[in-house]
């Protein structure tokens, strides 16, 4: 049965996706005491990119920013595959994203905002978290947007 943060989700017409296979030697996620950290997600739904390209140039920030909301949801499924139920999270402590961004654009933090904003919607307070947006020259496939997150997690 789905807890609190899973019909929260769905409240808002979302579902939690699978969980990504890693593209290389590497985890979704791992638990170390009370702390969840996710490896990198990228905007993958159902096995593949939608889009890729550079935000600025092929991608506009608007369409970089609800990547970064898929990114988040992908988090989401990486932790819930090692903590066993959404409704363990205590806090989201830190998200870093990663725009592959045109020698021009400055709005990392605008499309990381899709991510910060999903945690939010989806976890109230507990989604409020510190952050980093960075500007990169390529990530992996040519995905436009990656994001990782931390959660510290209720003993249980």
């Amino acid at each position: 049965m789905a807890g609190a943060v899973e019909a929260r989700l769905a409240e808002l017409g979302l579902a939690l996706p699978d969980v990504v296979p890693p593209l290389a030697s590497y985890q979704p996620a791992v638990q170390s005491g009370v702390y969840v950290y996710t490896s990198g997600q990228l905007p993958m739904v159902d096995g593949t990119l939608a889009v890729t390209g550079k935000v600025g140039a092929e991608v506009t920030a608007d369409e970089a920013k609800e990547l970064a909301k898929t990114c988040a949801l992908n988090a989401l499924a990486a932790v819930k595959s090692v903590a066993g139920d959404l409704d363990r999270i205590a806090r989201v402590v830190k998200v870093v994203g990663f725009v592959a961004s045109a020698t021009d654009f400055t709005g990392q933090p605008g499309v990381i905002n899709g991510a910060s904003e999903l945690l939010g919607e989806v976890l109230g307070d507990k989604g409020v978290h510190a952050r980093s947006a960075v500007g990169v020259a390529v990530l992996p496939l040519d995905a436009p947007v990656e994001v990782e997150v931390q959660v510290e997690l209720v003993d249980a």
